[in-house]
């Protein structure tokens, strides 16, 4: 498996900004090595979680897949690593991640997750809004997703960034066979917004 799948684009990202509070964020693209920091946020936020197969595929396989990890900087008392209790490897820990596809002109955002540590942070709002710029950046126009019906939460923080319901996916979730809110949100013109 290779660490620079998916080609220039995925290695140069790397943006740095400054979370709600005390947090200090970096964002960059998922490398198969975050893959065990990943899975162990992915398995403890979903009843249905991504295996690591899934995101395998997301870093190697799929070449419109634009795969992100916020790393935190520093914790709250300077240290490293406070999301997680820090990565395997001693660096920073991975706070939240975010999985999007660039298909023609259009970003299809498939996964946004927060390391329970670390929630009502600041760190979804940072991963949708750098996904948001980046995906603008790269031309999108539009910006569409999936969200269950019972995660208030997760609706409301796509709702603040001007994404609207648009149609209902019956069913859509296998694990308990919940509806699906499909949301969409149009880039203005004007160049304003994410």
């Amino acid at each position: 498996m290779s660490e620079d799948a998916g080609g220039p684009d995925r290695r140069k990202l790397e943006i740095f900004a400054q979370g709600n509070g005390p947090m200090r964020l970096r964002l960059r693209p998922m490398r198969v090595s975050d893959i065990s920091e990943v899975m162990k946020i992915e398995v403890r936020s979903f009843s249905l979680p991504w295996t690591e197969d899934a995101f395998v595929r997301e870093i190697e396989k799929i070449p419109f897949s634009r795969p992100v990890v916020a790393e935190e900087l520093e914790g709250r008392n300077g240290r490293a690593g406070t999301a997680v209790g820090g990565s395997a490897t001693g660096g920073p820990a991975i706070a939240g991640y975010a999985c999007w596809w660039e298909v023609k002109d259009e970003c299809h955002i498939t996964n946004v997750t927060v390391s329970p540590e670390v929630r009502r942070r600041g760190v979804g709002k940072f991963l949708m809004r750098e996904i948001l710029k980046e995906a603008r950046r790269r031309g999108a126009v539009r910006a569409t997703l999936e969200a269950r019906i019972s995660n208030e939460a997760a609706v409301s923080l796509y709702e603040g960034f001007g994404f609207a319901p648009v149609a209902m996916r019956k069913g859509y979730y296998p694990d308990n066979g919940e509806d699906a809110l499909v949301m969409l949100m149009e880039f203005s013109p004007d160049g304003e917004g994410p």
